[in-house]
């Protein structure tokens, strides 16, 4: 099984670990594009903050992040599971796991990336900011960069088994699962569902979407689940206590399920 998470906003500082090394990370076919990116996210933070600023869709106030950018290439880094925080790493709680289900989630979990198009969490990366929106000067839309080199290497990281796609929509734009992996692919809507004037109603979470896709990893890691198939995956969370409603798809197009709450 291969889980897709995004990547969080809120990253860690690295600390004072070894510098980046291209070499040194998953999926070495990537390493082409991903020098390409940094580069340019190099170039565009050490220049006129004004145009870097808005190139990033950071504000007035963030120009600190435009100084970690400028050093990406001489920064110190830690594995991507330590860097990535927000909602949903910390419903995931890597640490907390035990060491067995922490090796399967290196093994398991690629986290999607506007600079490194996909790493593993036990990838050794800076903090840095770039989110797949931004507009890099030579490069332009970064999903439109990243998908021809993303299919390949990420359809063969998938291999046989299921894969469970949790990243949001504009991480998806530059990958989307096509023919028979499509069919093995499952990704996931939270619905939170409430009772109004004794009538079930069922509605989109934002926020909350975050932590249940983490608890839900969790689960899955905590349990050493290992489905063979995208019904077998399924069927895990049903095992699981979550509550799972498939909706139609287009032939050739990802499965499609909701995940409904309760609690949020």
């Amino acid at each position: 099984m291969l889980i897709l998470l995004p990547p969080s906003e809120g990253k860690a500082d690295a600390g004072r670990g070894r510098r980046l090394d291209l070499d040194r990370l998953s999926l070495p076919e990537l390493n082409p594009v991903r020098a390409q990116v940094l580069a340019a996210l190099v170039t565009l933070s050490a220049g006129v903050p004004e145009a870097a600023l808005a190139a990033l869709g950071l504000g007035a106030g963030q120009h600190e992040e435009l100084r970690r950018n400028a050093r990406l290439d001489r920064a110190a880094t830690a594995p991507a599971g330590r860097i990535y925080t927000g909602v949903l790493y910390e419903a995931l709680d890597l640490a907390s796991l035990p060491p067995s289900a922490q090796r399967a989630a290196g093994r398991q979990v690629l986290v999607s990336s506007g600079l490194w198009g996909a790493v593993r969490l036990t990838d050794r990366i800076p903090s840095y900011r770039c989110p797949i929106s931004a507009r890099l000067p030579g490069i332009g839309a970064l999903p439109a960069l990243w998908r021809p080199a993303l299919g390949p290497v990420l359809t063969g990281a998938a291999g046989n088994g299921p894969v469970l796609d949790l990243r949001s929509g504009a991480y998806a734009a530059a990958w989307t699962p096509r023919g028979p992996l499509a069919d093995r692919t499952v990704t996931v809507r939270v619905l939170h569902e409430r009772e109004v004037d004794g009538v079930p109603v069922r509605s989109v979470v934002s926020h909350f979407n975050k932590a249940t896709k983490g608890r839900l990893v969790r689960d899955l890691l905590l349990a050493g689940a290992r489905p063979r198939t995208a019904d077998a995956l399924l069927a895990a969370l049903r095992e699981l206590k979550y509550t799972v409603a498939e909706q139609p798809t287009a032939p050739g197009r990802p499965r499609q399920v909701d995940l409904v709450v309760t609690e949020l």
